[in-house]
């Protein structure tokens, strides 16, 4: 931890959901190790469910909990979108708009030099200027897939190219649209940060800044550290350990959606017929896309572990029987693929997640599973599997993974990233209080 004579108060507001508030989180920490305070600003559930912090960093980080109000529709306790279905996510906004009292006797009370938040407090940047403190958007999507949503909120897309989904576009029972929530927060910021960089998406973080008429920050892309002894005690990686190592080197497709993918049955049974069809062994983490009576058939599955607990990602990924990742596309987790040179099996399930497979297959890291009138089935997710996990065939793919890996797991190039972004808070924060 560094020693800086100039620490400032920074509070950090991300919304309600993991693959938000964890990218904030590891923000947060590298923030804290330049020896500013930070306010980590979530409810109390959401809090608990954070990891540990490091001994040195814990008298730096303040966890600020803020109670959500209570909303009929939604169920007790439940304060993330990984507790609800996806339909019920609108009114868990309307819940967190139900913060804005709270975070304003907040910020009279404990006075912060910076807040960085997220897409959906719409309400926050007009309050954040009348207190005179300075006011960060951070985006944790790619930059190719934030330009395109910049595009529509200027007016400057191809209709026949948008494939933004309608529902961002309508308004919903939390009582604005959600690109209404993110053209305010990102219009309204002193400056925006992205979770990327140049050497990946250039062209698209320049147009931002073009578009937006605003300075674009690159932070790096938080690419995560396995902590070496961090396995010790744990069963779960005991047993998945174990099972891996009985497999050769590169012939297991590792396949987990995320904690925010909810599979329909079809969706289900297409993916499970499709693993049978491509012949490779496979580790599926399935979280809350498990089906009961499915997971107790296939349990003793010879080819397959179906794992339903938490499982390392990272360290999964890490393992060199792992030859491809049938994924999401969510941003966290292709970050994490590619910072091990793992090809990716990409299989999106909404336009978020189709915005980041495009610049990925051309790149060429991997391969999308196609889909006729927005359906896939068996067959084309064998058929993506093996155009990765065949020797010959995924070549290719195996060769641009692994090129690609030497920019996201480049440690020092995204701490570089890091310093230059809290040079330029630092600096923007004392330049506002002359």
């Amino acid at each position: 931890m560094e020693d800086n004579p100039k620490k400032f108060h920074i509070a950090v507001f991300p919304w309600l959901a993991f693959g938000h508030i964890s990218p904030f989180f590891e923000l947060s920490k590298l923030i804290a190790e330049k020896g500013h305070k930070i306010s980590f600003i979530s409810t109390p559930r959401n809090i608990k469910r954070l990891p540990k912090l490091p001994p040195n960093l814990q008298p730096l980080v303040n966890f600020v909990e803020l109670s959500l109000p209570h909303i009929d529709q939604l169920p007790e306790h439940a304060e993330a979108t990984m507790d609800i279905p996806s339909h019920l996510v609108p009114y868990l906004k309307k819940a967190f708009d139900g913060l804005q009292q709270p975070l304003i006797e907040f910020l009279e009370k404990s006075n912060p030099d910076c807040v960085i938040y997220d897409f959906a407090p719409y309400w926050l940047s007009p309050i954040l200027s009348k207190f005179g403190i300075l006011s960060i958007f951070f985006s944790i999507f790619t930059a190719f897939g934030m330009c395109f949503g910049v595009k529509v909120m200027v007016g400057k897309s191809n209709d026949e190219d948008n494939i933004i989904s309608a529902d961002y576009l309508e308004q919903n029972e939390s009582g604005v649209t959600d690109v209404f929530r993110v053209k305010e927060t990102l219009f309204g910021a002193d400056f925006i940060a992205a979770r990327s960089c140049m050497e990946i998406e250039g062209k698209s973080l320049e147009s931002i800044e073009n578009l937006c008429k605003k300075k674009v920050i690159p932070v790096g892309l938080l690419p995560p550290s396995l902590q070496i002894g961090e396995e010790k005690n744990d069963e779960n990686w005991d047993t998945i350990l174990k099972w891996l190592d009985k497999h050769e080197k590169r012939s297991v497709v590792y396949v987990a959606f995320g904690s925010e993918v909810t599979l329909s049955d079809e969706e289900f049974t297409e993916i499970a017929k499709g693993l049978e069809l491509s012949s490779f062994p496979y580790l599926w983490i399935l979280k809350n896309q498990v089906k009961d009576d499915w997971l107790v058939e296939n349990q003793s599955n010879k080819k397959g572990l179906i794992w339903s607990n938490w499982a390392p990602q990272l360290r999964i990924l890490s393992h060199e029987s792992i030859g491809g990742f049938l994924t999401h596309c969510g941003w966290s987790s292709v970050i994490e693929s590619l910072q091990v040179g793992c090809p990716l099996i990409m299989l999106p399930f909404n336009s978020e997640q189709d915005l980041n497979a495009i610049p990925l297959e051309e790149k060429m890291v991997g391969v999308k599973v196609q889909r006729n009138d927005e359906k896939f089935n068996r067959d084309s997710v064998a058929k993506a599997m093996r155009s990765v996990m065949l020797k010959d065939e995924g070549e290719s793919y195996r060769s641009k993974a692994e090129e690609m890996s030497k920019i996201v797991g480049d440690k020092e190039l995204h701490q570089k990233y890091i310093d230059d972004f809290v040079d330029y808070v630092e600096l923007h924060i004392l330049t506002s209080k002359h």
